[in-house]
């Protein structure tokens, strides 16, 4: 690369980093402002023509993006919303995907098998802005649960309709019964390609005690989902998915507790990086798509982008409504119980974000057919899809938060914070129990043994009354205290460790082994600040006396 090249390289990382700055100032869910950032960066003079190789979007970002979501959801929770969830992720993306491609074939133009890929793309959605801001202001847990769960099993579904419509439009053609059959067997075949990479991958994880090892080992957990199941001709978007729901739900017993706080937050990282880099690559590319199809008046442009767009949103309220509110209205009236809550059904309905999933599909939609040709209408289709990200994450990404304080102006109640209480509760009287059973057999000292039961009881008696909504406040203003000395302590006892060093008394390897027990107790502060829930006891410091 030359030098100019470097810095115009050098002046987009600058960008990406200032937006994501400016995400966390103003308390906006990232993807909004890269979405936006990314749509002005590709307007920017200068800025090089990048293109990227189709298959290499899918192969490397996707399999960790799906991964990850699967990971941190909830199996209990995704098997009692079942049906809704079933019912959003296969049903409602059909409707998506035959919806756009209508609307896309006769106003914007697009021949049918094109117009069919776009519809693939575009109906999986992505639950990163909208569970980001749900989490933020308290939207309530089953609505949360319902978005995240759709987005995990619409990715496959939707992906596996845009595979077979790739294949329809590079190849020539598909009937629908073998469109059917391969549907159901790219979804079997998928799944028990990724229940078995779990299973796999757990056997081996259990027998390596090495942290740097382990995490390597989990990054490479999505492809040893997804590259069997590509090889294979099976769905490896619900085979990765499939991996990562059954090792999320087996990690508790099969990862070490410290191997799980380094792995947890290499995820972090690494989604926050793909995330960045899907979204500035598509919008570094799009001066360039908007280049190639200038043919097409502005016009025709605007209101072919804002004809698919409503579509997305249409088919959605339309499905969410017709098919999904209604009879269970009817069903729960005919019982002469409860319908359905009318502010979810309207959350649900409102919620559907495209993201960086339906970037990377686009992206990767082959050039060329298998005679050579030009694929006809791809590069429209790109923008297409970069409309309905647009329209979808920062017009309903910035909505959402008024709309859910609208709704629920005293809050939603936090389901996550009893439930934590609750198993705070059970730990502490669990490790009480054990205590009694022991007795005088405890491997130590009466005085150790006193202040452990004097620890648990106090945790005991605090997530008790917790649960119970009484006795809180001088607990809690009691915990407060204990943490705003603590921190102060922190600070003095890092303030000495640095002093040492600077003098000469002690190695950098001495001061990082007792700064890294010291960043332990301080990360644990931040989070029991931030959360309520999580406050160390006024007696845990006596823990590692004990």
């Amino acid at each position: 690369m030359h030098g100019a090249d470097l810095l115009i390289l050098l002046g987009v990382l600058l960008a990406a980093a200032a937006l994501l700055i400016a995400a966390g100032r103003w308390s906006i869910p990232y993807p909004i402002l890269l979405v936006v950032g990314g749509a002005l960066l590709g307007l920017v003079p200068g800025v090089p023509t990048i293109t990227v190789e189709p298959d290499l979007i899918l192969l490397v970002a996707l399999p960790p993006l799906l991964y990850a979501a699967a990971f941190f959801r909830s199996l209990h929770e995704l098997a009692q919303n079942a049906r809704p969830i079933l019912s959003l992720s296969i049903g409602l993306v059909i409707a998506t995907t035959a919806g756009v491609a209508v609307v896309a074939h006769h106003v914007a133009g697009l021949a049918w098998s094109t117009a069919f890929i776009l519809g693939g793309v575009v109906s999986p959605t992505d639950p990163v802005a909208a569970t980001a801001i749900a989490s933020r202001i308290g939207a309530p847990r089953r609505y949360v649960t319902l978005v995240e769960g759709e987005s995990l099993v619409n990715d496959g579904s939707g992906l596996t309709l845009y595979k077979l419509a790739v294949t329809a439009a590079v190849s020539g053609g598909v009937t629908f019964a073998h469109g059917t059959a391969s549907f159901v067997i790219n979804a079997v075949g998928g799944i028990a390609i990724g229940v078995v990479a779990a299973w796999l991958v757990a056997h081996v994880r259990r027998r390596i005690a090495d942290a740097p090892t382990e995490i390597v080992l989990s990054l490479l957990c999505p492809y040893v989902a997804y590259l069997p199941a590509e090889a294979a001709g099976v769905s490896a978007v619900l085979a990765t998915v499939a991996c990562g729901v059954v090792l999320g739900w087996s990690n508790a017993w099969n990862v070490a507790p410290a191997t799980r706080l380094q792995a947890f937050a290499t995820w972090e990282v690494l989604v926050f990086a793909l995330n960045t880099f899907i979204f500035g690559l598509v919008g570094i590319s799009l001066s360039s798509v908007v280049q190639r199809i200038d043919e097409r008046s502005f016009r025709h442009l605007a209101l072919a982008a804002g004809a698919v767009v409503l579509t997305v949103v249409a088919v959605r309220f339309a499905w969410t409504y017709l098919l999904g509110a209604l009879p269970r209205l009817a069903r729960a009236r005919a019982r002469g119980e409860p319908g359905p809550p009318w502010r979810e059904v309207f959350l649900v309905a409102f919620t559907g974000m495209r993201g960086a999933v339906s970037v990377a599909a686009v992206l990767a939609v082959p050039l060329t057919t298998d005679d050579g040709g030009h694929l006809p209408g791809r590069d429209l289709a790109v923008f297409l899809t970069y409309a309905v990200v647009f329209a979808t994450v920062v017009g309903q990404g910035l909505a959402l938060p008024p709309i859910i304080r609208r709704l629920y102006p005293h809050g939603a109640g936090d389901e996550i914070d009893r439930e934590e209480d609750e198993a705070r509760a059970a730990a502490a009287r669990a490790a009480l129990e054990r205590l009694d059973e022991l007795g005088a057999d405890a491997p130590v000292s009466s005085r150790s043994l006193r202040r452990l039961r004097e620890l648990y009881e106090f945790r005991r008696e605090r997530y008790e009354a917790r649960v119970a909504g009484d006795g809180r406040d001088e607990l809690e203003e009691g915990t407060i205290a204990y943490q705003r000395l603590r921190q102060d302590l922190l600070t003095r006892e890092r303030d000495a460790i640095i002093r040492l060093r600077r003098e000469g008394r002690i190695t950098d390897d001495a001061l990082r082994r007792v700064e890294h027990d010291l960043d332990l107790d301080a990360t644990r502060l931040e989070v029991s600040q931030g959360l309520g829930p999580q406050a160390a006891s006024p007696l845990a410091l006596g823990e590692e006396e004990a």
